[in-house]
């Protein structure tokens, strides 16, 4: 059985093929087009997932889509004749432009298979079902109480419930305008950034900050129920209309105006960031509170994109009961087209056969021989290493910047050792010279480790994998100053634990590095620049390494300085 999974509808396009139920490929479409967050339909991920996986159109069995249509119909219809003179704005966004993403799709779909007959079967996946039953089907566990967070699906933005074996089971849902994943873009659009884009900025700036300052008026904009339904106080917020600024005048009255473009940082903005932080926070320990009443189940699965917010999962992972938490690498939309495959296979077809995604390396991969003519064809010159990671090991010793690029492409917003820029965090000023030469991005922008699995007590406080760097956790107070690069200003890290078996070369690195400087952790940033989608094939990588600060490309076994 051949299934095609897909996000079309929501940012973040993208496609997967799933075999007789194993993860055969998943593959954003920014990475291919070079438009970061693209809603652009899938064309070039659908065709990537077919060579990789050998099929043709006519192997596919069914498609499953994250999203249904219907869903929410006359709901939104009732919404839309609230706003008056704001309807049209209203209709467009949520009614025009996804009728024209399924006409894109459905076109495609006849371009390939005219005849009924021997069409696959389309399956239309509720968009938070497909974040949280999908994730919980390849999470590693057959009991667990299940939590989704976005902005919104077709209508809802947070949905509550727990799953036993193949049984999904919906505790609650909150529906829009009433949303945590809005009210977080809320804080990042005030701050300057880009809403629905950088709430990682956001994250990033709250320790700097005092959440305490604003704490009680932000607190007061958001409750959760008893039963887990979310409010959201909308006198202070503009959502009323999808895609247009989110704070409201009473926003604005009380904290000022929002900083705009390049302007400076100023400490309302880092005091708003560290309280709305705090509070989604809470609000989610809140919603688990809710699923522990709910359920005897020991592990959590959290979705959605407000699960890419790391410092959340990790108060999430200390201070409710439940032992782990899994989140998959592709926690936001991107992820829904694996997360509708398997609501599919193992929800709707009733699939007993589980798998486990614990390996985001889904993407393309190169050959030597393709890399070869790459470097060839770009008249560079390249020394053929017969160990790369010794090689590389040594220069990053020696206080050298790092292009690293292996095997398959990764799934997921994190670089996790295939498509990375690498660096010894021991060193003084390293964090400043990667912000400044190579991202090119702010100064208080924080830089995640990788470690083996089996070191990553001795220099973090926590006690379960870290897989996707998606958990962060404290650094052992005597390991700061002497891990400076990776150690974020309230002494955190978002860490990354490294198997063996699922990563055999960047293991091997990281050993080797430990061999030659003492500690086995390397400071692992995505392989881009601020605002590019990270880097998918060899030409992408010697663009960037070529504009930027980095002193060398490790690509395949070959290294490359300047």
């Amino acid at each position: 059985m051949n299934i095609l999974g897909l996000n079309y509808i929501f940012h973040d396009t993208s496609a997967c093929v799933v075999r007789d139920g194993e993860l055969v490929v998943a593959v954003e479409e920014e990475r291919l087009t070079r438009r970061k967050h693209t809603q652009s339909f899938p064309h070039e991920s659908i065709k990537s997932c077919f060579r990789h996986a050998k099929l043709s159109y006519a192997q596919i069995d069914h498609i499953a889509v994250s999203v249904q249509p219907e869903k929410s119909f006359t709901e939104k219809l009732s919404y839309a004749a609230r706003l008056n003179g704001r309807a049209n704005s209203f209709i467009e966004y949520e009614f025009d432009r996804p009728e024209a993403r399924h006409l894109a799709f459905w076109s495609w779909f006849h371009a390939h298979w005219p005849s009924e007959q021997r069409a696959p079967q389309v399956h239309f996946i509720e968009h938070h079902v497909a974040h949280a039953a999908g994730s919980y089907y390849v999470s590693p566990w057959r009991k667990a109480a299940l939590l989704s967070m976005d902005g919104w699906g077709e209508w809802t933005t947070t949905w509550l419930g727990y799953a036993v074996e193949s049984d999904v089971v919906r505790v609650n849902e909150s529906f829009f305008p009433h949303s945590l994943g809005l009210f977080y873009s809320a804080a990042t659009e005030f701050c300057g950034f880009k809403p629905n884009y950088d709430e990682g900025k956001t994250m990033g700036l709250a320790p700097t900050g005092d959440a305490s300052r604003f704490y009680r008026e932000v607190n007061s904009m958001v409750s959760v129920s008893r039963s887990g339904e979310v409010h959201i106080d909308l006198s202070w917020f503009d959502f009323d209309v999808p895609g247009r600024a989110l704070c409201g005048e009473k926003f604005y009255s009380r904290f000022g105006a929002a900083r705009k473009g390049k302007e400076p940082i100023e400490q309302r903005h880092k005091d708003i960031a560290a309280a709305f932080q705090r509070v989604l926070e809470d609000k989610a320990i809140d919603l688990c509170g809710v699923l522990e009443q709910s359920t005897d189940a020991e592990h959590l699965v959290v979705a959605g994109g407000v699960a890419l917010n790391s410092v959340m999962n990790g108060r999430l992972l200390r201070e409710t009961r439940f032992r782990d938490i899994y989140v998959m690498p592709g926690a936001g939309d991107n992820g829904t087209c694996i997360g509708a495959a398997y609501a599919l296979f193992n929800g709707r077809l009733q699939q007993s056969k589980r798998y486990h995604h614990n390996n985001p390396y889904l993407g393309a991969e190169y050959s030597s021989e393709e890399i070869t003519r790459t470097l060839d064809e770009c008249k560079i010159t390249y020394q053929h290493c017969e160990d790369i990671c010794r090689d590389t090991a040594a220069l990053l010793r020696a206080g050298k910047i790092i292009g690293w690029f292996q095997g398959r492409m990764e799934f997921g917003a994190r670089s996790l050792g295939n498509r990375s820029i690498l660096a010894d965090p021991s060193i003084p000023g390293m964090k400043d010279r990667i912000n400044l030469e190579v991202k090119h991005r702010e100064s208080f922008r924080p830089f995640a480790p990788s470690v083996p699995a089996e070191s990553c007590e001795a220099y973090f406080d926590i006690h379960v994998d870290s897989p996707f760097m998606l958990k962060v956790c404290a650094v052992r107070e005597s390991k700061r100053a002497s891990m400076a690069a990776i150690v974020h200003v309230d002494g955190s890290a978002r860490v990354q634990t490294v198997e063996r078996t699922v990563n055999r070369r960047y293991y091997e690195l990281l050993t080797q590095f430990g061999e030659v400087s003492g500690h086995p952790v390397l400071l692992n940033t995505s392989f881009n620049v601020m605002d590019e989608p990270i880097v998918e094939s060899p030409l992408d990588a010697i663009r960037c390494f070529f504009s930027t600060g980095l002193d060398y490309l490790a690509i395949g076994d070959y290294l490359i300085g300047k």
